[in-house]
């Protein structure tokens, strides 16, 4: 299967199959003519490597979890399941991290919707009132 073909049935890119083969992450043979043929291998490879993409790996991390992608280490891999508790780590580092940037975001939302919202028993500073003669005579062009 050429990477046209591959890559529909992945439902990626070719140019990032290629950029997969480019990182190292995969190594697929060429026809007599140089295009790439992709066998069910290759196929199942680039299917984990993209599910890996997809939750955050680098083709860097990948790279070094390379034995867990082929077929026969594809199953328990001792090496991939420090790499994923790894980046699970990660991943929750990060979601703590951002509730905390909501929370601030919100508190800050929250702030601004109370120094602009208008108090009923004064005016809003720095707003003229329409019934204020110098603004009334503005507003009718008078002066």
């Amino acid at each position: 299967m050429q990477t046209h073909e591959a890559a529909e049935r992945l439902g990626i890119s070719a140019r990032r199959l290629r950029h997969y083969e480019k990182a190292g992450l995969l190594e697929i043979a060429r026809d007599a003519n140089g295009y790439r043929r992709f066998s069910p291998s290759d196929l199942r490879r680039a299917g984990r490597i993209r599910d890996l993409i997809a939750t955050g790996f680098s083709t860097r991390e990948i790279q070094a979890m390379a034995p867990c992608l082929s077929d026969e280490g594809a199953g328990p891999c001792e090496a991939g399941l420090a790499d994923l508790t790894h980046k699970l780590e990660q991943i929750d580092r990060l979601l703590e991290e951002l509730q905390q940037r909501r929370a601030s975001t919100l508190a800050r939302i929250e702030h601004f919707r109370d120094s602009l919202s208008p108090h009923p028993e004064t005016e809003s500073p720095g707003h003229e009132s329409a019934n204020d003669p110098a603004v009334s005579d503005r507003l009718s062009g008078r002066q």
